[in-house]
């Protein structure tokens, strides 16, 4: 099973030499740790309260972490809209070379509409989104599989589009989104989903969509899912953790939470009260309680189709005694 973690992000922003310590120091320990993966998010803004904070420059980001790293594939987060896609076919063909293949995109259709505004880029409706990503993911492939390029799509065109030097690997590319686009998208363009936390019944039930959309394609879909383990040495314990957090939950923030993610479709709909601890619904997934039940919960997951974890990592009992024994899953 792959595990990847987010980039490091706190509310307190260092610099210098610092803010260079602090990342090589979080990625080592990420390597020694034995994660497979890093996803270096784009929060292009956020307040950290009812959403993720803002973060750095995805491209300033990765670029470093390929200088730093040595094991790490490195997933970079890529809005569509914000970026043109030939040039992010340029930087990423350099990354390939650069990292030897330890690069990879994900394709963020975007649903934080004060983002697009605050940086003056077309919005679009949220099904229309999709369509531009799609064409973006046209131009990135095509680009990368073939010595010259043509492309004449609604939101992109390129004549004769040509890298030098080539690409050493296969692009791979991976999706957030749980709407009926982000389906059609992945079924059509991606090869990984990144999916919120949720119940075995919500994630199984999103899996068996993109598989089924998946028949007419002939593509095959893998699945990652977003989760914040909470690891005791009992179940109790465990959800007393829980019970705790959800006590402290400021309501306000959480309909904040909803005005502000209503761009999206499929994902933050839930009526869990879990979903409402964190900003991305990592409890959801109730990775919670002893090693042995958390296990037997990621053994669940996987059997419905989850193949890579997206992990907060805060929780040092997890990393002592779950972490570990997951390779084996």
């Amino acid at each position: 099973m792959g595990l990847i973690a987010g980039s490091p992000r706190s509310g307190e922003v260092p610099s210098g030499q610092e803010l260079l310590d602090r990342i090589k120091t979080n990625i080592q320990n990420w390597e020694d740790l034995g994660l497979t993966d890093l996803l270096i998010p784009q929060r292009w803004w956020g307040t950290g309260e009812e959403i993720e904070g803002s973060s750095f420059d995805c491209l300033a980001m990765t670029t470093f972490l390929g200088a730093h790293t040595k094991t790490l594939n490195l997933i970079t987060a890529i809005h569509p809209g914000f970026f043109s896609p030939t040039a992010i076919t340029k930087w990423g063909t350099t990354m390939d070379r650069l990292t030897n293949g330890r690069w990879s995109i994900n394709v963020t259709s975007g649903w934080h509409m004060e983002e697009f505004d605050m940086f003056g880029v077309d919005k679009l409706d949220h099904d229309t989104r999709y369509k531009r990503t799609a064409e973006f993911v046209e131009v990135l492939r095509g680009a990368w599989e073939n010595e010259a390029f043509d492309y004449d799509g609604e939101y992109y065109q390129t004549d004769n589009l040509r890298l030098e030097p080539r690409p050493i690997t296969d692009i791979e590319v991976f999706q957030g989104g749980q709407s009926d686009a982000a389906i059609n998208l992945a079924s059509q363009h991606s090869d990984w989903m990144f999916l919120n936390g949720g119940t075995p019944e919500r994630i199984e039930e999103i899996v068996t969509k993109v598989r089924k959309a998946c028949e007419s394609t002939g593509r095959t879909v893998r699945f990652g899912m977003y989760s914040i383990p909470i690891c005791r040495d009992t179940d109790e314990e465990a959800w007393d953790v829980i019970d705790n957090m959800l006590a402290r939950v400021d309501k306000s923030l959480v309909e904040k939470r909803k005005q502000r993610t209503s761009g999206a479709q499929g994902m933050w709909d839930s009526d869990d009260p879990l979903s409402s601890i964190d900003s991305n619904e990592g409890y959801a997934a109730r990775l919670i309680g002893s090693p042995d039940t958390i296990l037997e919960r990621i053994d669940l997951y996987k059997s419905l189709g989850i193949d890579m974890l997206h992990l907060g990592l805060g929780d040092e009992k997890f990393k002592k005694d779950v972490f570990p024994l997951l390779a084996t899953l």
